[in-house]
This record gives C-alpha cells, structure tokens and sequence, in this order.
C-alpha cells in the first residue's frame, strides 16, 4: 500500500489545523504557502476533507477552513478514508472474486494479508491528530532551543 501525494498534503492540512486554537480559521492562501502546498491542489483536498467531515469551510472576507471536531476525534485513518476510500493492502481483501487462483475457501495468504489489514487499520484509527499536533509543538519547541 502507498499513499498518493494528495493523502501526505491532506496529513499536513489536518495537522495544521489541528495545532491551532480550536475554532481558529485559516484562510487557504495561507494554508498553501506555510504548507507549501500547491494551491489549486490545497482547494481540490479541502473538497475532500470537507466532504468526510474533517474540517469546515466558511465563506467571505473572514473565511478560510478550520476543523470540524475536536482534533483527538480526528485520526490518520479518517483522512485516509477520505482521500483514498477503502484501503486495503491486496485486493482480495476488499473484493474475494478478485483471487487469481479461484479458490473455494480462503487461502493461507488471505488470512495472514487479512490479520495485517486488521492491526494496520487499528493503529492507524489510534493516532489522532492531537497527539500529532501535541508531538509537533514539542518537535519545534526543541529545535527552537538549538
């Protein structure tokens, strides 16, 4: 499984976000420049984003994006989800007709490719982005200090 470069600009924006007092709206010019994010690019995952729920857009002279809820509500998988769909790391777990081999019931590999989906998912649906954010702030507290 590889994610594609729209979920890694998606990951910033989230984190971004989420290191910002709650409610805080941002406008996307900025968004764009301090994540060096193209910005027709930024406009097309905001789409996303605030279509799963993620964050919120506001219009006019005062708009920008802000998050949706609470960032420790927001994990890496929902923004995954988000920019991906479904995703799975072979494609006979998402759909069984997809086995080359036809089998009749599943097979060896299925199972271990299944159990490891499974533990990816979970620690993926673990980490929130408050505790990113909160690793963030320590990360350029520290580097601050140099």
């Amino acid at each position: 499984m590889q994610l594609n470069q729209a979920t890694d600009y998606a990951f910033r924006i989230v984190l971004h976000l989420a290191c910002l007092p709650s409610g805080q709206v941002v406008n996307g010019q900025m968004l764009a420049e301090q994540e060096n994010i193209p910005q027709r690019f930024l406009l097309k995952i905001m789409r996303s984003l605030t279509q799963a729920g993620l964050i919120k857009s506001y219009r006019g002279t005062d708009g920008g994006f802000a998050l949706a809820r609470p960032p420790e509500e927001i994990t890496i998988w929902d923004v995954i989800c988000a920019m991906e769909g479904e995703v799975t790391i072979h494609r006979c777990l998402a759909d069984r007709t997809a086995c080359n081999k036809h089998c009749a019931h599943e097979c060896p590999v299925h199972a271990v490719l299944g159990q490891i989906q499974a533990e990816l998912a979970a620690a993926l649906r673990q980490a929130d982005f408050a505790t990113l954010a909160s690793r963030r702030r320590t990360q350029e507290e520290t580097e601050g200090k140099r």
